[in-house]
């Protein structure tokens, strides 16, 4: 691997000089508020998304046990992601919305899950907030598979960045990142 790999203006945080991963050290950093929003969405057929807005789901309630496994994620993820700090978070909320073809998912039923997540601290929480967002998803595939195995989980994406260095960041409709 080529020596330059991670020059002082790389943005590789995560490589040192060599390309070997590492955890970046963030004890100089100063303590700011941070928050982001991550979103994810399980297309599945109208039948389905019926079951699960009923209450009538084999495995019980879905919408409660995948906004407890989010939740979970997000305080987990140091645990999943190997080179993510742990945070103290302050907030953490999973929201999830039975989309049946309206102008929210136009064309098709799913459920919208939207993670926030917020700390005072040295580093952000994007991760926390994908990560909350992606194990609600699997956790609603999990919960409803008996009943359709065609499920897919979609436009898992980072919606929102707030505090830090590098300020406030918003995904646009195009999701370029100008950064």
């Amino acid at each position: 691997m080529s020596g330059d790999v991670c020059s002082d203006d790389s943005p590789l945080t995560h490589l040192d000089e060599r390309g070997a991963a590492r955890m970046v050290d963030i004890g100089s950093k100063p303590v700011s508020r941070r928050r982001a929003v991550a979103t994810a969405f399980v297309t599945m057929r109208p039948e389905t998304l019926a079951l699960i807005t009923s209450g009538e789901a084999p495995k019980g309630d879905v919408f409660a046990t995948a906004r407890i496994a989010g939740i979970t994620a997000a305080k987990r993820t140091s645990d999943l992601i190997p080179l993510c700090h742990p945070l103290p978070l302050t907030k953490v909320a999973v929201e999830l919305e039975p989309c049946f073809g309206g102008d929210h998912s136009p064309g098709r039923a799913g459920v919208a899950i939207t993670a926030t997540v917020e700390t005072h601290g040295k580093t952000g929480v994007e991760m926390e907030a994908l990560t909350a967002a992606s194990v609600a998803a699997l956790t609603i595939y999990d919960m409803c598979k008996a009943a359709e195995r065609g499920m897919v989980i979609t436009d898992v994406s980072l919606t929102l960045k707030e505090g830090g260095k590098s300020g406030r960041w918003v995904r646009t409709e195009a999701a370029e990142d100008v950064e």
